[in-house]
C-alpha cells in the first residue's frame, strides 16, 4: 500500500533550525557568516524593491491609459484621494502602527532599538505606498522601500541570532541593497548609508555592505533590463567657463533645499496637531486640488524628469492637461514650472499628512531637475549668458537638491551619476552638491531625516562620542541597592545604616518617597564617632541639597552636562514628580560608555 511521505511539522523544522544555529556557531565564525547573509539580503531587498515598482506601475497606468492630453481630466481630483484614504485606513486598522518617515524610522532604530525594525515592516510599508503612489500621492517609493530593507536585514539578522555589531550592519546592508535595487545604483546604496545612516564605517562592514549592494543591482538588472532609470545622452561638453553658473546653481538649490526642509517641517507639525479624519480631509483637498491644476505633481514624477532630460522642445507637453495647454508663449513653460516647485511641497507633505505613505527622494529629484532646467532655460531665453545646455543643467539640479535636503552631497553626485549615466558630468555634479550642502548648513544642520529626532533630542550623530551617549539610557544605569535615610534620623540610626553600606553618600527621602537631601559621610566624619552625640543630631540637621538631580526621561547628554556643571561624582534621579527612583555615578556611565564604544566601533577580531 503506498504511503504518502511523511511531511515536517513546525516544530520538527524548528529542531533542525536550532541545531544548524548550534552548527554554524561551532564551525563558522561570525564575520564570515554575515556576508552570506549580506548576500540574502540583498536578493530580497532587490526583489521587494522589484514587486513595489511593479505594483505602482499597474495602478498608474490602469488608472490614467485613458487620460486626454488635450483636455483637463477631473479623475485627478478623487484617484489621490482614494489613495491615501486606503492607504490611511490600512495602516490604522490592519497595522496598527506608524509606519511613515521610513529613514526617520530607521535612524530611530539605530540610536534607540538597538537596530531593530519591527517584522512587519517587512511589508507594510511597501502595501500602503504601493495605493498611495500608485493613485497618485505626490511622494517618492524610496523611502518606504529602504524601511523595507532595513526591517529585512534587521529581522534576518535576528532569525540567524547575530550579535548586536552585525544587526546594526545588516540594517545598513538593508538600506544600501533597497537604494541599490531601486536605483540600481550600488556605489549610491553604500554612500547613502555611510552619510545618512551609520556612526562609522570599518572593514569588517565595508565588505557586507558591498556584497549586499552589488547582489541588489545585479539581481535589479536582471528583472529590469540594463538601462539607467533615465534616459538621458549628453549632447553638449561641460564647459569650464559654465563653472560661475555651476557655482550659483549650486547657491539657488541650496536655498530651494531649505525651503523644502522648513515648509514640510511646519506642514507636518501642522497636520500631527490634527486628528485623523480632519488630516485626511485637510490633505486630500490640498493634494488633489494641487494635481489637478498642476498634473506632473502625480504621483512620483519620473516622467517630468525624463522628458526635462531628452533633448529638444518636448518639455512644452508638460502643460498638457493644464490650464496652461497652448498658452502661446516662451515664459509660460517657466511660469508654470516655478509654480510647480513652490506647490510640490505643499502635495507631498498633504499626501504623507492625510494619511499617506511616501518619502521625499522622489520629490527632490524632481524639485532638483525642475530647479536647473528653470534656472538654466530662463538664463539661455534672456540671452545675457554664454549658453547653458537645459538637460546637463536639469541633472546638476537634481544632484543639488538631493545634497542640500539630505546633507549627502556624495550620495547626490554618485546617484545621479548611476541613475543616468552622466559620468560625463562628474565634476559639475559634485560642484553643485557640495556648493548646495555648503549653503544649506548655514541655516540647517539637520537633514530632512535628522530634523525630526533632533527636535525630540533622539538623534544618533557621525560625532562618535554623542552617537555612543544615545545608546546609554538613564533608567539602565540606576544603582538602586543604596539605602535611603529619613530626615527624623537620629545621628545613631544614621551610624547604623552606615555601618551596613560601603557608600560615601546616602540620599534622604520623605514618608511619600521624595527626595529631601543628601547626606555625604565627608560632612559627619568628625561626629560619627562620638556616641553621646547620637540622640542630639538628626538627619535634617547635617543633610545638604543634592548638587543637582536628573530625571529618569533626560537624555544622557543632559545628564553629562549636569555632572559637568555640578563637579559632582554621583547624582540622585527622581521621576517628574520628585520621587526619588536611584543613583546615577559617573562610574556606571563611564563603564557603560566603553562597552558600547568596544561593542559597536570596534573592528571584527574573530
Amino acid at each position: 500500500m503506498h504511503q504518502e511521505p511523511e511531511q515536517l511539522q513546525p516544530m520538527q523544522i524548528k529542531t533542525i533550525f536550532n541545531q544548524f544555529l548550534s552548527w554554524r556557531d561551532s564551525h563558522i565564525k561570525e564575520r564570515h557568516f554575515l556576508l552570506f547573509v549580506s548576500f540574502l539580503v540583498g536578493i530580497t531587498t532587490a526583489l521587494a524593491a522589484w514587486l513595489l515598482k511593479s505594483s505602482i506601475h499597474f495602478f498608474q497606468v490602469f488608472l490614467t491609459e485613458n487620460f486626454s492630453r488635450e483636455n483637463l481630466n477631473f479623475s485627478y481630483l478623487l484617484f489621490p484621494i482614494v489613495g491615501i484614504l486606503i492607504a490611511g485606513l490600512y495602516v490604522k486598522y490592519v497595522v496598527k502602527d506608524d509606519i511613515s518617515h521610513g529613514v526617520t524610522k530607521i535612524l530611530f532604530s539605530i540610536s534607540q532599538r538597538k537596530s531593530r525594525i519591527k517584522p512587519h515592516n517587512i511589508y507594510t510599508s511597501l502595501a500602503a505606498s504601493s495605493f498611495t503612489i500608485g493613485f497618485g500621492g505626490s511622494v517618492g517609493a524610496e523611502a518606504p522601500i529602504v524601511l523595507t530593507g532595513s526591517a529585512i536585514g534587521s529581522n534576518l539578522g535576528r532569525l540567524f541570532r547575530l550579535e548586536q555589531h552585525s544587526l546594526m550592519i545588516l540594517l545598513g546592508c538593508g538600506a544600501a541593497g533597497a537604494i541599490a535595487g531601486i536605483f540600481k545604483a550600488p556605489i549610491a546604496g553604500i554612500l547613502f548609508v555611510i552619510e545618512v545612516l551609520l556612526l562609522d564605517l570599518t572593514m569588517s562592514s565595508i565588505m557586507p555592505l558591498l556584497v549586499t549592494a552589488v547582489t541588489a543591482t545585479t539581481v535589479s538588472y536582471l528583472l529590469n533590463g540594463m538601462d539607467a532609470m533615465f534616459a538621458y545622452s549628453q549632447v553638449e561638453p561641460f564647459l569650464l567657463n559654465r563653472i560661475p553658473y555651476v557655482i550659483l546653481l549650486g547657491i539657488l538649490c541650496g536655498l530651494l533645499s531649505l525651503y523644502v526642509i522648513r515648509v514640510m517641517s511646519w506642514l507636518e507639525t501642522i497636520f500631527h496637531a490634527m486628528s485623523q479624519w480632519k488630516r485626511f480631509l485637510l490633505g486630500g483637498v490640498i493634494l488633489s486640488v494641487l494635481i489637478f491644476f498642476f498634473p506632473p505633481l502625480y504621483g512620483e514624477g519620473y516622467n517630468t524628469i525624463n522628458t526635462l532630460l531628452a533633448t529638444g522642445d518636448g518639455f512644452q507637453a508638460l502643460t498638457n492637461e493644464s490650464f496652461f495647454y497652448n498658452l502661446e508663449s516662451r515664459w509660460t513653460i517657466v511660469v508654470f514650472l516655478l509654480m510647480v516647485i513652490l506647490f510640490k511641497v505643499f502635495a507631498t507633505s498633504a499626501t504623507n499628512g492625510g494619511g499617506g505613505t511616501g518619502g521625499v527622494f522622489a520629490p527632490t529629484l524632481f524639485l532638483g531637475c525642475i530647479a536647473g532646467f528653470v534656472y538654466s532655460y530662463t538664463l539661455n531665453q534672456l540671452g545675457y549668458t554664454t549658453f547653458l545646455p537645459q538637460e546637463n543643467f536639469a541633472l546638476m539640479g537634481m544632484a543639488g537638491v538631493m545634497a542640500g535636503v539630505m546633507h549627502a552631497p556624495l550620495t547626490g553626485t554618485f546617484l545621479i551619476a548611476e541613475l543616468t549615466g552622466g559620468y560625463e558630468l562628474f565634476l559639475p555634479l559634485m560642484i553643485v552638491a557640495l556648493v548646495s550642502y555648503g549653503t544649506i548648513l548655514v541655516f540647517e544642520k539637520h537633514s530632512i531625516y535628522a530634523i525630526r529626532l533632533a527636535k525630540r533630542g533622539e538623534l544618533i550623530t557621525h560625532h562618535k562620542d554623542k552617537a555612543v551617549l544615545t545608546f546609554l539610557k538613564v533608567e539602565d544605569l540606576l544603582e538602586t541597592d543604596i539605602p535611603t535615610v529619613k530626615p527624623d534620623y537620629t545621628l545613631g540610626e544614621m551610624v547604623k545604616v552606615v555601618s551596613t553600606c560601603t557608600r560615601n553618600i546616602f540620599p534622604v527621602v520623605n514618608d511619600e518617597g521624595k527626595l529631601m537631601g543628601m547626606v555625604l559621610i565627608n560632612d559627619i566624619r568628625n561626629i560619627m564617632f562620638r556616641p553621646e552625640l547620637y540622640d542630639r543630631f538628626t538627619v535634617e540637621k547635617f543633610m545638604v541639597g543634592a548638587p543637582a538631580k536628573v530625571e529618569i526621561t533626560s537624555s544622557m547628554e543632559e545628564v553629562m552636562a549636569r555632572f559637568e556643571n555640578s563637579k559632582a561624582w554621583n547624582l540622585p534621579v527622581v521621576d517628574s514628580k520628585g520621587i526619588y527612583m536611584g543613583i546615577l555615578s559617573q562610574s556606571s556611565v563611564f563603564n557603560s560608555y566603553r562597552e558600547v564604544l568596544v561593542e559597536n566601533y570596534s573592528e571584527a577580531n574573530d
